[in-house]
């Protein structure tokens, strides 16, 4: 136990040592040209070094918050939910496009007897079959579901299963929620990056990485490290570019990692400043009777 706390405390002291050596020297694990670097960041995406490093800034602003300025950890709470609400507003129109992916399907396979599909100029066209267009709208059901899963909590649209919650007061609810995104949200996502970023990376490069092989052994397998991007489909003329729902699952753990660092710190200064504070900053969409009410308010007021 003795050894085990001695290395969780010298990993974070070195944090920021590894921080700004990873900042100063870009070219040792961004150079993707160089199968040495390829080999280096495959490594530390997924190494205990990364991971000490994210805590080190989590804590490290976290401090600066609660000790110095209160609005640093709004500023991070308005930054990481924008973001969230970006990327889950543009990837929600892949609804869209799939509804008219299907219909375009269904038509051109029972009315015009279409065998394939072809989009670009002649001589560059991407030619498919139909039935890898028709496997490709799992795709986009998946990239619905990893990329707009923050937005979907910052909307407030998850499902909650409430037994407790509704029932005590409202900093009692913001302890709940800084415990949950602590001790339930992060470690989780931790756990589920750190297998998907070495599976992900399995389905891209040859040899496979592995999370129990050290550095020194990925620099030596460097030697023979080559692209070999996963093209193999579940039927023969079917969807073949599945490595894409591995990027997606590493995507999905990003996400909701960040927003669970927002969560953290949007509950502790709702908790507080006191339920005057209650969904500050949030940027919401409006829909349906919420939508007229705002725009007959807007009116009233301007009348």
């Amino acid at each position: 136990m003795g050894e085990f706390l001695y290395w969780v405390l010298e990993s974070f002291v070195l944090a920021p040592y590894h921080l700004l050596y990873a900042i100063t020297h870009p070219g040792e694990w961004l150079n993707w040209s160089n199968p040495e670097s390829l080999a280096r960041f495959i490594y530390y995406g997924g190494s205990s070094e990364f991971f000490f490093v994210v805590i080190f800034l989590f804590v490290l602003i976290t401090a600066l918050g609660m000790a110095w300025k209160r609005e640093i950890l709004w500023f991070c709470v308005r930054v990481l939910e924008g973001f969230a609400n970006f990327v889950g507003r543009v990837a929600a129109w892949a609804g869209l496009i799939m509804v008219l992916q299907q219909v375009m399907i269904v038509f051109l396979q029972r009315i015009f007897r279409v065998a394939e599909i072809e989009l670009g100029p002649l001589g560059t066209a991407f030619v498919q079959d139909l039935s890898w267009w028709g496997e490709g709208l799992k795709f986009y059901n998946a990239l619905i579901v990893c990329l707009c899963v923050s937005y979907t909590f910052v909307q407030g649209g998850h499902v909650r299963v409430d037994l407790v919650y509704s029932a005590v007061k409202f900093r009692t609810k913001r302890a709940i929620d800084m415990f949950g995104s602590l001790f339930f949200m992060m470690p989780v996502m931790v756990l589920t990056y750190m297998y998907g970023w070495f599976f992900m990376w399995r389905h891209l490069v040859l040899p496979g990485p592995s999370a129990t092989v050290d550095l020194d052994r990925m620099i030596m397998q460097a030697r023979v490290l080559r692209w070999n991007v996963e093209t193999i489909g579940f039927s023969p003329n079917g969807f073949n570019a599945y490595f894409l729902f591995k990027v997606l699952l590493v995507a999905f753990c990003v996400l909701v990692f960040l927003q669970a660092m927002a969560f953290f710190w949007r509950s502790y200064l709702e908790w507080l400043e006191g339920p005057e504070s209650e969904g500050k900053y949030i940027d919401k969409d409006v829909m349906g009777d919420e939508a007229e009410d705002l725009e007959h308010a807007i009116h009233s007021g301007s009348t």
